[in-house]
């Protein structure tokens, strides 16, 4: 004989299993909604290397001690580390798109970022050992990390080539926040 806590249970476990059926069938966004979630995620990210770039240029023609630099110099790295790892977990956050590939094209913006943000932060700490005793070799460190950070950064560019998805070229071309 069948006892009601056992009916009761056996219909709970159908009613769960079907639950985790309706849920792995769950895809991710839509391509429109991950491709505004990525603009999203970078503007900001955007913003902050831009300042980045300029701030840098005027602390390299600026006329303050090599220490003022250094401190500046480190700040301002500090900040685009902290804005990239900012934009790659926003993107992770985006989930991975229902288009073809999705899940590498979401890897490929995520790890873009990471190799960005370990590239800032290996600037930033090499600057911030620099010596400031002596303004020429600090300045000649200086342009040696900036050289080394423009090419890190340069490598770490998302290579699109492999990535193509019709949906998504659509999707960023159209929604709002890419514009």
């Amino acid at each position: 004989m069948r006892t009601r806590g056992a009916g009761t249970a056996g219909k709970l476990t159908v009613v769960l299993a079907t639950l985790v059926l309706v849920l792995a069938g769950c895809g991710g966004p839509s391509p429109r909604a991950w491709a505004s979630s990525v603009c999203q995620a970078l503007t900001p990210w955007r913003a902050e290397i831009d300042k980045l770039t300029s701030s840098t240029q005027q602390q390299m023609t600026a006329q303050t001690t090599p220490a003022q630099a250094k401190e500046n110099l480190v700040r301002l790295f500090a900040g685009a580390e902290r804005a990239s790892e900012s934009a790659r977990s926003r993107i992770e956050e985006a989930g991975v798109p229902e288009t073809d590939h999705g899940a590498e094209i979401s890897a490929g913006f995520r790890a873009s970022l990471s190799k960005m943000r370990d590239a800032y932060g290996r600037a930033r700490d090499t600057i911030d050992g620099l010596d400031t005793a002596q303004a020429g070799p600090f300045y000649d460190g200086v342009r040696a990390a900036v050289d080394t950070l423009n090419k890190e950064y340069d490598a770490s560019s998302l290579d699109t080539s492999k990535l193509n998805s019709p949906e998504l070229k659509q999707a960023f071309d159209e929604v709002p926040e890419c514009r």
